[in-house]
């Protein structure tokens, strides 16, 4: 059974999303600000958060952006425009994926089970061929224990960001479209949510790159999609 923490002021959605994800078993907490649900976390365990992006007070990119910093934890943002511009935002501050308002229940139930997917069952995905450690210039990836390190260091990823990783660097030197990766990270099929993609492949550039604007182990190949390097 998961554990959801729900941060939506609307009352009326705020209870009907809590109901219905409560009737498909999982354990939700609501409340109605970014603060409460930044309180919450500091002395609760969640499994993933549902946050709406237009808060009062502190709005849903900063709250997101603080739950980044206290750890991995999956973020589900909702919001209420399919607007580009605060779709990218939110993806760049760090959420793992999206739902437009209103929101169909049975829809955020699914993106909730695919994101916990991905934290939970990575190493059941990846435990054969190529189990083991990778060694990648200064990136070793240790796919049996689900950890990448640079230059030593290790290296803190988010869910998403590590799956992709995975996914990418499973074949070294072959191009993925972002259609691929879609289907393969996220279980989605729609290509208009490239944007996940791109703007993922951005924030795990950030962490495993020398230089993100001159990056060598994710490449883009225009057109196309995306290869993992070093070639």
């Amino acid at each position: 059974m998961s554990q959801v923490l729900l941060i939506e002021d609307h009352q009326t959605v705020r209870d009907g999303l809590q109901l219905a994800l409560t009737r498909q078993g999982h354990t939700v907490h609501a409340v109605e600000t970014g603060e409460q649900g930044l309180e919450w976390l500091r002395t609760t365990a969640s499994d993933v958060v549902v946050l709406d992006l237009m808060l009062p007070g502190m709005d849903g990119f900063e709250v997101c952006r603080r739950i980044r910093q206290l750890g991995d934890l999956p973020i589900i943002m909702l919001t209420a425009r399919n607007d580009d511009m605060d779709v990218v935002a939110g993806l760049e501050a760090g959420a793992d994926d999206y739902v437009v308002k209103p929101v169909q229940a049975r829809v955020l139930e699914a993106r909730i089970r695919a994101v916990l997917r991905r934290t939970a069952g990575e190493s059941r995905r990846t435990g054969g061929e190529r189990a083991g450690l990778e060694q990648h210039g200064a990136l070793a990836i240790d796919r049996a224990a689900l950890v990448v390190s640079k230059d030593g260091t290790p290296v803190s990823l988010a869910p998403t960001e590590l799956r992709l990783l995975l996914e990418l660097s499973h074949t070294p030197g072959q191009v993925l479209s972002r259609q691929q990766l879609l289907e393969a990270v996220w279980e989605h099929g729609y290509l208009g949510d490239s944007r996940l993609v791109d703007a993922c492949v951005q924030r795990l550039r950030a962490k495993i790159e020398a230089d993100s604007s001159a990056p060598v182990f994710i490449q883009t190949v225009r057109g196309f999609g995306y290869r993992f390097g070093p070639l």
